[in-house]
């Protein structure tokens, strides 16, 4: 999603753009989210500052979470400059930064769905974060009203009857939910990312399979070779996500970048029983989502090595769960779908110039966007075109600059 947004972005201001990745469109952590356009995150994922939330997560007692030991001393200097960032001034700054970009993501999502011809696979039915207790309900509420008054987000306040009203098909297990109007979703995320990949070859663009982390600096070009001949070009934007780094390293710059790792199954739903919208069991930690494919159940995160084996068990804890609230039946996939989300400690993207001599050489990052990929691909790729052709940024791009880190 990143990286086609960014090809999209400057092609439409002129530049000749050809897109490279090892797979297709929107096959690897593009593919397999929750489908929601996040309209209303503007405050960030941020470490928990509850020691026994912490201690549950050290020890992999919710379903949320799940930490690789082996991989904990790699990990380690992320999660505490992560849990540093979490520090409320930090929260609040981080929020400023990203407010410019949240505002506008639904609408840079539209205009390039209505170029695409798919507007029709916008949900504007927001999601809903349901809550098994009255009392973490009523602490939520409060905090969703300070925010709105704040940061300019909506929240819609449910009781169980008003919520079963909007839900019929979810079991009577919670005391409440909290619906996030503004967010809007799609029934497969994979699919509009490759929608816009079609929209951006039908607009003169090139698409060619190759390892992209091979991209070489020779002279004043970014020089890569595929199976159909050499590239060479005067800019190269690095959008590999989780991978950035392995682009960069060789360099000599490296981004406190890694992989939180999800997973998502789907499962049909018995006796004809149906969701309007992605819901969010916040003491369960998953999310189920309606997708074209059937009722995605989505995970929290894993804490491991990118290219660490799959240890699915936070599905196998969801599962259940999930059967609590809504009937699902059998499941529609054999295996379970694997992704990576590119994060950084402050859970700001890294949008602009590389660090170093680099910069100055025509490399651009557009990477780490965390959870919100899905959400800030196309509004960050706008960013990112302003930058490389000199157009006026219509946010200050500072926040989000690469060396913040170094």
């Amino acid at each position: 999603m990143v990286g086609v947004s960014a090809a999209l972005a400057l092609q439409a201001r002129g530049r000749d753009v050809m897109l490279v990745d090892r797979r297709g469109a929107a096959e690897e952590t593009s593919h397999g989210n929750a489908g929601i356009i996040q309209r209303e995150a503007v405050l960030p994922y941020a470490f928990p500052r509850d020691w026994r939330v912490v201690l549950d997560y050290a020890l992999n007692r919710r379903a949320e979470a799940n930490l690789h030991y082996r991989d904990l001393p790699g990990l380690a200097p992320w999660l505490w400059r992560h849990f540093q960032h979490a520090a409320p001034e930090r929260i609040n700054a981080t929020a400023r930064a990203a407010r410019p970009l949240i505002e506008r993501c639904v609408d840079e999502h539209e205009a390039l769905m209505r170029a695409a011809g798919i507007v029709d696979v916008m949900r504007r039915t927001g999601y809903l974060r349901a809550y098994r207790s009255a009392e973490r309900l009523d602490k939520e509420a409060t905090a969703a009203a300070a925010a709105a008054s704040r940061w300019g987000i909506e929240t819609e306040h449910y009781s169980a009857a008003r919520l079963h009203e909007l839900e019929p098909h979810l079991k009577a297990v919670f005391a409440g939910a909290l619906l996030k109007p503004q967010a809007v979703s799609v029934s497969d995320p994979g699919a509009v990312g490759k929608a816009y990949a079609n929209l951006f070859c039908q607009r003169g663009g090139r698409f060619v399979t190759a390892d992209a982390r091979k991209i070489e600096n020779i002279g004043e070009h970014w020089c890569l070779n595929t199976e159909t001949g050499a590239i060479e070009a005067r800019h190269a934007v690095v959008a590999l996500g989780p991978w950035s780094n392995e682009v960069l390293r060789p360099l000599g710059i490296e981004l406190p970048l890694i992989g939180k790792r999800g997973y998502h199954k789907h499962y049909a739903a018995r006796g004809g029983a149906t969701l309007a919208r992605p819901v969010f069991d916040v003491e369960g930690g998953y999310v189920l989502a309606p997708m074209s494919r059937g009722i995605r159940l989505t995970t929290g995160a894993e804490f491991a090595r990118v290219d660490a084996p799959p240890t699915p068990v936070q599905i196998e804890k969801s599962e259940p769960l999930a059967r609590e609230i809504f009937p699902l039946g059998d499941a529609v996939d054999n295996d379970v779908w694997l992704g990576r989300r590119p994060c950084l400690p402050d859970m700001l993207p890294a949008i602009g110039p590389a660090p170093g001599a680099f910069g100055r050489k025509g490399l651009w990052l557009d990477c780490g966007h965390h959870h919100l990929g899905l959400t800030l691909g196309p509004v960050t790729g706008r960013l990112l075109a302003e930058m490389m052709t000199g157009e006026a940024p219509f946010t200050d791009p500072a926040p989000y600059r690469p060396e913040r880190f170094t």
